[in-house]
Formats: structure tokens, C-alpha cells, sequence
């Protein structure tokens, strides 16, 4: 038996025992998960059974899906996988094959992720031989050089009305805005609640407006869809303007 567990940080909210109707998960109430946060689109996710495993797919999402990091468009869940949605966690429980031998090999989907439109392909045995190519040069370059430390990006305001002059972007979703959960808070009559929101990936930083109507600005070129940010950029939304620069 499959179940998924919808958490927040650590706390368990609810539990649901998997049937082969599948679930679909966003923020509106018609949602068989629903996640109440601005974060995540009002139809955001599907999981549903194909074939003999248990499947996860994006709506075309604003924010993404992603499988233990990786963003996806469509991927297997095998047991233990955790997909994070917008703040929120779905903790995949595959009891029926908990008990597998240690040494069986998983039945594992090859996230590529190049590109933000990426999607998944299903393994194979001609995906394993790349992996372990790909791992063993890994192991190599990484006895050759040290890696690489992660860098947390700031906003600096420049002109605009917010609560704070700068602000550190450590999570991985950062939401503009004036609403409670925003991270870089807006002030004033007109603010929208979510503006814009930063997404922290693959160590790169991307920014994108939230709704349709929310224009945004980078080096005071209109932006459309996901942008990555670069150091010294800078970035105006809701007649806020803010340098973004990497801490050191």
C-alpha cells in the first residue's frame, strides 16, 4: 500500500492512502491536496498509478515540482522520495516494496535538468551506463579541485517602499510582495500581495512575476516567464527597485 504525507518543515498535516484514482495537488479547494499557500498554483501537480508504479506530474506550475531537489516535469516516486511544492512537503510511502532486498536496484527516473522545460525519461539500461560514467568523471574532477562553496544572493533597495533596506535570499522560494508570507515585503496602499517570487536552484537564482498582470523589470528590460539574475542586476517590481548581488 502507497500513502503520501503532506508536511510543512517537519510537522506532518494530513495523510492520504494511495488508490489508483491518483490525487491532484494545488492550492484551490477542488484539489484532493490542497496546499492553502500563494506559492502554489491553484492546479498545481497530478499523481496518479501508470503501468506498476506511482507517477508524478506538473501542471505547467509557476513556481515547479521538483523530486528529492530536482525539478521535474513528469517522474516515478519510489519509496521515500520527497517532492517539494511551493513551502510544502508530499512524502512518498511505498510500504508494498519497503521491505525489498538491499542490493535490489531501484526502478529510478534520470531527472535532466539543462533547461527549466526539462523532463524526465524513464531508465533505462543504456540511462545507467551514462550515470555511472557521469559519476565516476564526477569522482575524478572532484579529487582534482575542491567544490564549489554555495552562494546565498542579497537584495539591496534602492528606491521604493519595503520593510527592510536588504534582504539575504537563504530559502528556495523567495516571495515578493505584501503579504504575510512574503519574504521581501512590500509597503504601501497599491503593493499586490505577490508580485513577483525568486526561485534559489541548482545554484542559480531566477525570478518571475506572479501573475499575468505584475510587470518586472531587470536592468529595466520587461521579463517574461523565468529570468536568471545575475550579480549587480537590477530588479523592479511594484515601483520597488533592488540590486541584486551575491554575499560573501
Amino acid at each position: 500500500m502507497a500513502k503520501l504525507y503532506l508536511k510543512f518543515e517537519q510537522a506532518v498535516l494530513k495523510e492520504f492512502t494511495l488508490g489508483q484514482g491518483g490525487l491532484t495537488v494545488g492550492r484551490l479547494p477542488d484539489n484532493q491536496v490542497q496546499i492553502d499557500n500563494l506559492a502554489v498554483s491553484g492546479h498545481h501537480a497530478k499523481l496518479y498509478w501508470e503501468a506498476d508504479h506511482y507517477v508524478i506530474e506538473d501542471n505547467n506550475s509557476l513556481n515547479g515540482t521538483y523530486v528529492n531537489n530536482h525539478r521535474v516535469s513528469k517522474a516515478v516516486l519510489n519509496h521515500d522520495d520527497q517532492v517539494l511544492i511551493g513551502k510544502h512537503t508530499l512524502l512518498f510511502k511505498d510500504e508494498w516494496h519497503e521491505d525489498a532486498p538491499a542490493d535490489a536496484p531501484p526502478d529510478r527516473t534520470v531527472p535532466i535538468v539543462p533547461t527549466l522545460d526539462s523532463t524526465v525519461v524513464l531508465d533505462t539500461k543504456q540511462a545507467k551506463e551514462m550515470i555511472a560514467h557521469a559519476a565516476e568523471s564526477a569522482r575524478g574532477a572532484a579529487a582534482a579541485a575542491a567544490p564549489a562553496k554555495e552562494r546565498i544572493a542579497m537584495l539591496t533597495v534602492m528606491h521604493g517602499k519595503t520593510d527592510q533596506a536588504q534582504y539575504v535570499l537563504s530559502s528556495k522560494l523567495n516571495v515578493i510582495g505584501k503579504s504575510e508570507m512574503a519574504s521581501i515585503k512590500l509597503k504601501g496602499w497599491f503593493a499586490p500581495k505577490v508580485a513577483a517570487v525568486i526561485n534559489h536552484r541548482e545554484h542559480k537564482y531566477f525570478i518571475a512575476a506572479s501573475e499575468k498582470n505584475v510587470k518586472v523589470r531587470v536592468n529595466e528590460a520587461l521579463i517574461t516567464g523565468q529570468h536568471e539574475l545575475h550579480e549587480d542586476d537590477v530588479v523592479e517590481v511594484a515601483r520597488v527597485k533592488m540590486t541584486f548581488t551575491f554575499a560573501e
